[in-house]
């Protein structure tokens, strides 16, 4: 089977088990008849400028060591023909998981579930300056550094392949 035919499968693989899950999780909603909780109004707690500032400082620290430190780390570990091609699974994975976060990644994590997160926060909707219940910093910034790490996470990954696999394969 060529890499193209095994690349279709598997993501055929992967959306019939997506489809699998959301409609498992479609299906198990409540029924109609039942009462429903009283919502209880939780008062917003005011964003704190310390905590925001090393949430973003830490988001900054786990940029670096994506981009220039762990491209640049695998680059030294291969030989020189394949520097560029290394450097280039880095960048190219950081800039795809980086819009892969915003459209759906942070809502399957962090929307209301069941098993996967809902799509509360679809294309990063209802993510703003305001915090969220019990913490102190912007949801914003919360999610910006959730996913950096959703981001170094697959970079990390790429060495295994480092001098087995050229970029444009």
């Amino acid at each position: 089977m060529s890499t193209r035919g095994r690349l279709a499968l598997s993501l055929g693989v992967v959306f019939a088990l997506g489809l699998g899950v959301f409609g498992g999780i479609a299906g198990a909603q409540e029924p109609v008849g039942q009462a429903t909780a009283a919502v209880q109004l939780v008062p917003v707690p005011a964003v704190n400028a310390g905590d925001t500032a090393w949430v973003l400082a830490a988001t900054a620290l786990v940029l670096l060591m994506t981009a220039p430190g762990l491209a640049l780390f695998y680059g030294g570990l291969v030989g020189q023909r394949n520097v560029l091609s290394t450097l280039m699974h880095s960048f190219f994975l950081a800039c795809l998981i980086s819009v892969q976060w915003v459209v759906f990644g942070y809502s399957l994590a962090f929307g209301s579930g069941r098993l996967v997160g809902g799509l509360d926060f679809l294309l990063f909707r209802a993510v703003g300056q305001e915090p969220l219940a019990g913490q102190t910093i912007p949801h914003l910034a919360f999610a910006i550094f959730q996913g950096m790490f959703a981001v170094i996470t697959p970079a990390l990954i790429s060495g295994a392949i480092a001098e087995r696999m050229r970029f444009s394969a």
